[in-house]
């Protein structure tokens, strides 16, 4: 009889915890930025995905491949025009695990958030009769027939309607119009890629202007997803250098510039060298603006799984960019000392022109060249070199260089790889700067696009055991989809005893070599087979 009272409460409290959370959950919202829109999320139980474009598209519908489903109201975005907005839908889906990640991401925390709130509320009925006791209880129960009673039972019928809300449903115009597939929309005369054969369509848009455009987004879509989806695929066959036991490989990236169909594209390429960390040297939007978030969430469902650091570039403008990776789970560096790849050091700052203030963690005001001079004060406080220094610029590392105080200086902001070249130090240190191209293949501030618009690449850095650098290889993805791989470059240090059988860190130095600033970068071989 015990064991009856104690589950009988908590039965009823896990049933009216579970109407709670799951009507808390459905009527939940939250506002997200998705395909560089603002835009407010709310998900529903109709295992569809439905996305409202507003009064110029029509919405769109597909299965979510679960009984979770998501409607997607999009706001105000940045985009100068209708065509420019179409086209850059057709760049984002084509690369869309950026975007359904953030929204798994999104709706797994609104779920949890209505667990908690479900949980709350099924208590407090169940608390309530408990408190008020078997006597009270049969005393209320018969008060129900009376005229108070009555009124009481209309109040709480009025106010559960007022929460439930249930007039609130699909507006006239919704219910007005039919959704068709996007093949019926086009008609025959479009070929769609299989993929879109689940996709549907509502509205009653039917100028041919805007069937062009929507035809020109399929197009888009089509050439896009087949150059990165052959790249990746190509990426898997590629010659590359081997980690040897105890080695690490990082991927290095920089200079994305919004550019997501590179990120599964560096990810295989990084896979296909063992790669296990991942390094950003920044860049990753035009204008760190809020609308760009798609390319961080691009980048970090590409790399999730594997230890992260970066910085902010310059035009990464303000703290969005590397907040928003922060939060996601990337070390973004501030000019502390921190364990790198292969638990070596690894230090770093964004780009002092990124926040437009020059500043130096607290303190304002300062220049580039004061930035770097504060940086290179940390690295030489260390007792050993810094293993690693990860900037946008490699010129913001020269001081640290010159004094012997880094083995290995790695950024982008070029757009075009210079290096490795070794710098003296003042007592026989030999230290590396390294300047990779960009990995979003970008000409311009702004890369997305159905290919690169110039050579894209990616750089293996290898680490020893001890998680000292041992090695650059590039690789790099030219404009028509063939892939060039560089030699391995083995990096050698004076100080280091040869353990890596002439593979890595040793005693052997280059006998020329310029002792400060950019040099021509290695030749190039011949391509390794198209991507």
């Amino acid at each position: 009889m015990r064991a009856l009272r104690v589950a009988a409460p908590l039965a009823v409290w896990l049933l009216l915890s579970a109407a709670a959370g799951l009507f808390v959950f459905t009527h939940s919202s939250r506002d997200i930025t998705v395909a560089s829109h603002d835009a407010v999320l709310r998900p529903t139980l109709s295992g569809e995905a439905v996305l409202h474009t507003g009064p110029v598209l029509p919405d769109l519908r597909v299965s979510s491949g679960s009984s979770i489903g998501v409607d997607i109201a999009l706001g105000k975005t940045d985009a100068p025009s209708t065509d420019v907005l179409v086209q850059r839908y057709a760049y984002l889906f084509s690369s869309p695990q950026g975007v359904e990640s953030r929204l798994h991401h999104e709706v797994a925390d609104l779920a949890i958030e209505a667990l908690v709130r479900g949980l709350a509320l099924g208590a407090v009925p169940v608390v309530l009769w408990l408190l008020v006791g078997r006597r009270r209880r049969e005393e209320l129960l018969r008060a129900v027939p009376t005229r108070a009673g009555a009124v009481a039972l209309v109040v709480v019928a009025g106010l559960v309607v007022g929460v439930w809300q249930p007039w609130a449903g699909p507006d006239d115009v919704g219910r007005a119009q039919r959704w068709t597939t996007l093949a019926d929309f086009l008609g025959p005369d479009v070929p769609l890629p299989s993929e879109l054969d689940d996709v549907q369509v509502r509205g009653d848009v039917t100028t041919a202007q805007t069937r062009r455009l929507i035809e020109s987004a399929v197009d888009t879509y089509d050439k896009s997803k087949t150059f990165y989806d052959d790249a990746a695929a190509g990426a898997a066959a590629l010659d590359l250098h081997e980690p040897k036991d105890g080695q690490t490989v990082a991927v290095l990236v920089s200079d994305r510039h919004d550019n997501i169909g590179m990120d599964a594209v560096a990810r295989a390429v990084g896979d296909a060298a063992g790669a296990t960390t991942v390094m950003d040297a920044g860049d990753d939007t035009s204008t760190g603006s809020t609308w760009e978030a798609f390319s961080l969430d691009s980048l970090q469902a590409a790399f999730s799984d594997l230890p992260r650091w970066g910085v902010a570039g310059n035009h990464d403008n303000g703290t969005f960019v590397a907040a928003y990776l922060s939060k996601d789970g990337w070390t973004m560096l501030d000019g502390s000392v921190a364990k790198g790849p292969g638990a070596g050091t690894l230090l770093g700052v964004a780009d002092p022109r990124s926040s437009g203030l020059g500043s130096w963690r607290d303190e304002t005001g300062l220049s580039f060249a004061e930035v770097g001079d504060r940086l290179s004060d940390v690295a030489c406080e260390s007792d050993e070199p810094i293993d690693t220094m990860l900037v946008h610029d490699v010129d913001l590392a020269s001081s640290a260089l010159e004094r012997g105080c880094v083995r290995l200086v790695v950024g982008g902001h070029l757009h075009v790889q210079v290096g490795p070249d070794a710098v003296d130090g003042p007592d026989g240190q030999v230290g590396y700067r390294y300047t990779t191209g960009t990995t979003g293949g970008a000409a311009y501030a702004f890369a997305l696009g159905s290919k690169p618009r110039r050579e894209a690449e990616i750089t293996l850095v290898t680490y020893d055991a001890e998680g000292h650098p041992a090695g650059i290889q590039p690789v790099l993805l030219q404009t028509n989809g063939r892939w060039i791989v560089d030699d391995y470059i083995p990096l050698t240090f004076p100080d280091l005893t040869d353990t890596e059988g002439g593979d890595g860190p040793g005693a052997s130095i280059p006998t020329t070599r310029p002792s400060r600033g950019p040099a021509p970068g290695p030749s190039r071989l011949a391509s390794s087979g198209a991507g």
